[in-house]
């Protein structure tokens, strides 16, 4: 049989990039192929360029054994390749039944497609309501929206672009469960990580990319995470130093704070109650959709229906006080949407900055000091290593880790008293989440206090101080990290967690 796919001498150059430089890429039939590089190696394009939403310079395109211009993503399904993107390609006010019809033509109808949406999601493990509007979605459930069109289209060719950023261990069990059986029927699968583990336990075959260019083949059940990585980033990853927590004082103290549903389909907060102290890293563990976006939104200030006194940032009571008067105080937060909540997809990295940073606003005049906006955004994109065009490149230019890094090291650089951050590496490659992650630790050792929500259980064991789980609306018990094992917080994730005298509390 010949290979499902060739790519014979890819190139893409954008303005102030080479994306991609002369790529080589063979996909067998049934075989599921690693596409492993650091934010930024050229990645994300090449596969948009196998999709048809982006255009190669040179270079030919063979499609079983047969030379294909891709022009669209239409005809890349037409062919038979389906891809889920990292940045997801969802409309916000149409319902997840809707946004899959859109993608398979007029062959079903809506009802139809309901049913295979809640037929197929049953079938994987990947909880999707066909019913509810994406906005109301947090990123772990807009993934499985994704993930569900994709598979719903029968392809031969399935890409996925970080599929497991924010599913849980158990989740990604159940989806590589899926992939494998995918492979079995002769489906082909392009997938790209930053996570070695899942690369050498589910792929067959591993392409290295870095500065856009092919610089290695290998397979990887036969590589271990250091080989890997020296493959993708030249060297080892900066090993994380972990000292013991100097908790202090209480910084955040979070009693009582119960709300009802902001819309239909949302988590109704019961009894949330825990202390933060300076000094310590809390993280908070569970499934999407179990409350994470309603507890960020009302400690951020987005939401502030809180009850009187049930939020209380060093004795005082912020429980009303809105998100721009909370940074003010010392508490800053990085949201889990990376476009369109952490960073104006069209405006550049200077601008973006000042959305959270007001350090070159003139008080008395309101004027802005350019000059300074501009050496803050150099200053952060020197710091946290970000690859970008500089301080006038737009958001949107930069790659999903680049962009991440950016944003948590915009918060990180202000110097607050109190961080709240949710998915800190959410699509950063191995060396950036190391960094990321002994930034975190950095500011922790400096006295902040850091609120880490994240759905990675391996970057909460790392990081962490004292862990908690948060599950239909509930928290549970806290636990410190020593104490703690990856099977007793995967049980609490299904609300299974001993009920303590009294109310549920996350004691320091």
């Amino acid at each position: 049989m010949p290979p499902r796919l060739e790519l014979l001498g890819i190139s893409k150059q954008y303005p102030a990039v080479k994306a991609n430089d002369r790529i080589h890429l063979t996909v067998q039939p049934g075989e599921i192929h690693a596409v492993l590089g650091e934010n930024g190696a050229g990645k994300s394009t090449l596969m948009k360029i196998i999709y048809g939403a982006v255009r190669p310079d040179e270079g030919e395109m063979r499609w079983n054994g047969q030379p294909v211009v891709v022009r669209n993503p239409h005809e890349a399904r037409e062919l038979g390749i389906s891809m889920v993107f990292q940045h997801f390609s969802l409309f916000d006010t149409l319902t997840a039944a809707e946004n899959v019809w859109l993608g398979l033509g007029k062959r079903l109808s809506l009802a139809q497609v309901s049913d295979r949406i809640r037929e197929v999601s049953g079938q994987y493990g990947l909880d999707v309501e066909p019913q509810r509007p994406v906005h109301t979605l947090s990123v772990g459930e807009r993934q499985r929206v994704e993930i569900v069109r994709a598979l719903l289209t029968n392809p031969q060719l399935l890409i996925l672009d970080e599929p497991t950023s924010v599913l849980t261990p158990q989740a990604v069990d159940k989806l590589f469960v899926t992939l494998r059986k995918l492979a079995d029927t002769g489906c082909s699968i392009l997938y790209i990580s930053h996570k070695l583990d899942e690369i050498r336990t589910l792929c067959h075959h591993c392409t290295v990319l870095r500065g856009g260019r092919v610089t290695g083949e290998v397979d990887p059940t036969k590589e271990s995470n250091a080989s890997l990585s020296r493959l993708m980033i030249g060297s080892d990853p900066p090993e994380l130093v972990h000292r013991e927590a100097r908790a202090g004082e209480v910084a955040l103290a979070v009693r009582g704070l119960s709300l009802p549903k902001l819309h239909p389909f949302g988590t109704v907060l019961r009894d949330i109650a825990f202390e933060l102290r300076t000094g310590e890293i809390l993280g908070v563990a569970g499934v999407s959709g179990n409350g994470q976006q309603e507890l960020l939104a009302a400690l951020s200030g987005e939401d502030t229906r809180a009850p009187g006194d049930s939020i209380r940032l060093f004795g005082r009571d912020i429980a009303r006080h809105g998100a721009r008067q909370r940074r003010k105080e010392g508490l800053h937060f990085v949201p889990e949407e990376r476009l369109g909540r952490g960073a104006v997809p069209t405006l550049s990295l200077a601008l973006n900055t000042l959305l959270t940073r007001t350090e070159a606003v003139h008080r008395a005049t309101g004027w802005i000091d350019m000059h300074r906006v501009r050496e803050m955004t150099d200053e952060i994109i020197r710091r946290f290593q970000v690859k970008a065009g500089g301080a006038a490149a737009a958001a949107k230019s930069l790659s999903g880790g680049n962009l991440q890094k950016f944003i948590v090291g915009r918060e990180i650089s202000a110097n607050p008293r109190v961080l709240i951050v949710a998915q800190p590496t959410w699509g950063v490659d191995v060396g950036a989440a190391a960094q990321i992650r002994s930034e975190l630790l950095a500011l922790r050792d400096a006295g902040c206090a850091l609120l880490v929500v994240s759905e990675e259980l391996e970057e909460l064991f790392e990081i962490s101080d004292r862990l908690v789980v948060i599950a239909q609306g509930r928290l549970s018990p806290s636990v410190p990290t020593r104490e703690a094992t990856v099977e007793q917080i995967g049980e609490w994730m299904s609300g299974l967690w001993p009920q303590t005298t009294g109310a549920v509390h996350a004691q320091a």
